[in-house]
């Protein structure tokens, strides 16, 4: 550091040394002066980061933000040359560390690397070699993920340790590995995934879905994902950038997709710019800490006050967690560019969009807008965790429930199928209740632009496990998981239900616990028969009995849904398309006795068929007065 007390000390002896007049020494040390200290503000520029940290090209939208962070960059120029691509812009905001440099590019502009300079009173200080690659047009990327598939969500540090190297890595703010604690680092990793890729496979998961991989460097509960501080790295602890692209590509090569959870709403408090904010409405302000409401009625009440829509929106999900305001142009395009820059580098096939409810709803539809421009094929589906049909249907595209504009959000997470089907295997039936609920809910089909593009599952990370919810009876864990993989829409489920994992979510750990056998020295190794148990061995096959048989039915992977009014509280259902031979027709009965079935209402899907074969007995049924056990849901296909 310049010690300035010395510099004037020594002009004070110089002056006196030399006998200079008092008025012309204090000129010539000025000039000095000034002099030094440019010097000094030249070695203090520093250059942190670009990002995105190299683009594409072939993009349809020609505009690139690029967000650069470093010391007193702001007093930088900024140059650069390379054919087809324009600066158009400097950009200075409130804090000096950033600059914000518009560009674009031609749709001509080709492959290659050029030098970004930044320059302080016309002499170069740095220069950073920018990148545009070109597209990967490989077969199989970014395929979509529709209702013909069978997602499979995990959370990366609970399901399997594949590299203990990176169990714990020094410089992170969590360093402490615990398996005995819920909140805790366990290990899990993207290596442990890829190494049980097939055990997915051969179970008849088609697509994984991991809660987020991307670093979260917080100082407690780290392992869950969604305090993000760095958008474009993955944590070290799961892995690196090119592991995850290793993960996407094997996953592609065993005819699987991936789909990839994404958070807009927030961030983590360690954040590398929440540390060093670019602006003050870079996350919303409030002149004391202010939490959401939670009340997502809020955002669709027609008599809703401001305040009210206000706190839900701009509110904070918890004190670690910084609500960005998305309604900032340089938010905006920092979100998008990241979420389209992580699409085209590992290729995933689709997003899932965390707290969608508590989004800026006008940001929402342009991201989704600018997104399915660039991958038309990629699917994108809503976390919606509210209540209610109608509340669903809000969320999603198309206008349909006269929200007053179009939210481009193809699919939501169906909460309203949920709850219709544990009524359905614990409630009492009545004229709308019990199994009759859930023919309600799917009735209500007619309020989404396209319902099968909905996400559907019996719980998840954020709920009490599926087996702990029906108490544990087993006859209802398999009329529940039968309607699930024969529902309309994108059927998930939660890692460890096809071994019967249990718990409830208060709190939320204790339906996180490490897949048993994913650890080296675990006492039972759940990935094989040998170490189930006689019922899990039992719950896993009948899993992968349906799941295997729905990857080759066209009825459940393409078919319509038809649906006929509970009687004699018996439900039955027909997944279909135009061939007759081929339909899947389901029926739940969900009392304590066996029912008689007579089919004679049901001729306008069976006309011309006389037997069916039971999916998971393999028998013959004959369709006329059909035998439906107690506590049963029978899946049936027509031949």
């Amino acid at each position: 550091m310049f010690r300035f007390t010395t510099i004037f000390a020594k002009f004070h002896l110089f002056n006196a040394q030399t006998k200079v007049p008092a008025q012309t020494g204090k000129k010539i040390f000025l000039m000095s002066f000034l002099v030094l200290l440019s010097t000094v503000n030249l070695f203090a520029q520093k250059l942190e980061r670009i990002e995105p940290m190299f683009w594409y090209t072939g993009m349809h939208n020609p505009k690139l933000q690029l967000l650069v962070h470093g010391e007193n960059i702001s007093a930088s120029t900024v140059s650069l040359s390379y054919p087809g691509v324009k600066l158009v812009k400097v950009n200075k905001v409130e804090n000096p560390n950033y600059l914000f440099v518009d560009l674009e590019l031609s749709s001509t502009v080709k492959a290659g690397t050029f030098p970004i300079n930044f320059a302080l009173k016309g002499k170069k200080i740095f220069s950073y070699t920018y990148e545009l690659k070109s597209r990967n047009k490989s077969a199989g990327r970014i395929q979509g993920v529709t209702q013909k598939d069978f997602i499979y969500l995990l959370m990366p540090d609970r399901f399997s340790n594949g590299d203990k190297s990176n169990d714990v890595v020094q410089g992170l703010t969590e360093t402490t590995l615990n398996r005995d604690s819920m909140y805790y680092r366990h290990g899990g990793d993207i290596q442990g995934v890829i190494n049980h890729l097939d055990y997915l496979k051969d179970l008849g998961i088609t697509t994984v879905w991991m809660t987020p991989e991307i670093e979260n460097n917080m100082p407690h509960a780290s392992y869950h994902g969604y305090a993000v501080t760095d958008h474009y790295k993955i944590d070290p602890r799961f892995g690196t950038n090119e592991l995850y692209n290793r993960y996407v590509e094997t996953a592609h090569a065993k005819g699987m997709k991936v789909i990839k959870d994404i958070v807009h709403n927030h961030i983590g408090t360690g954040h590398w710019f929440f540390k060093d904010l670019p602006m003050k409405s870079w996350v919303h302000q409030w002149t004391k800490y202010t939490q959401t409401s939670y009340r997502d009625q809020a955002v669709m009440d027609t008599h809703a006050s401001a305040g009210d829509r206000k706190k839900m929106l701009d509110g904070w999900f918890v004190p670690s967690m910084p609500d960005l305001n998305e309604s900032n142009p340089y938010v905006q395009n920092y979100l998008t560019q990241n979420h389209i820059w992580w699409i085209e580098y590992a290729g995933i096939d689709g997003l899932r969009l965390d707290t969608y409810a508590y989004n800026d709803p006008a940001y929402m539809a342009d991201w989704a807008i600018k997104v399915k421009a660039e991958f038309p094929k990629l699917s994108i589906f809503g976390e919606t965790f509210v209540n209610g049909v109608a509340n669903q249907a809000y969320f999603t595209q198309g206008n349909t429930v006269n929200r007053g504009f179009d939210t481009h959000l193809p699919g939501i997470t169906d909460m309203a199928v949920k709850d219709a089907i544990y009524e359905a295997l614990n409630g009492k039936n009545g004229w709308t209740d019990g199994i009759n609920r859930l023919y309600d809910v799917v009735a209500h089909d007619f309020l989404y632009q396209d319902p099968t593009r909905n996400c559907i599952a019996l719980d998840n990370h954020d709920m009490s496990r599926f087996y702990s919810i029906v108490n544990e009876d087993f006859d209802k864990y398999k009329m529940g998981m039968a309607l699930l993989l024969t529902m309309r829409g994108i059927p998930q489920m939660y890692y460890g239900t096809e071994i019967l994992m249990k718990n409830f979510s208060n709190p939320d750990g204790l339906v996180r616990f490490d897949f048993p056998g994913g650890w080296d020295g675990d006492k039972k190794d759940k990935f094989i028969a040998d170490g189930r148990t006689k019922k899990e061995n039992e719950a896993f096959e009948f899993v992968k009995k349906l799941a295997n048989f729905r990857k080759n039915s066209e009825a459940l992977k393409t078919g319509n849904l038809m649906q006929f009014v509970p009687e004699d509280d018996i439900y039955v259902y027909f997944r279909y398309n135009n061939n007759i031979k081929g339909t899947v027709m389901v029926i739940t009965n969900n009392t304590e006795k066996e029912k008689t079935l007579a089919t004679d209402r049901f001729a306008e899907r069976t006309a011309g068929i006389s037997t069916a074969k039971n999916i998971v007995t393999n028998d013959v049924v004959s369709l006329k007065d059909i035998k439906v056990p107690a506590k049963t849901t029978l899946v049936l296909e027509l031949n």
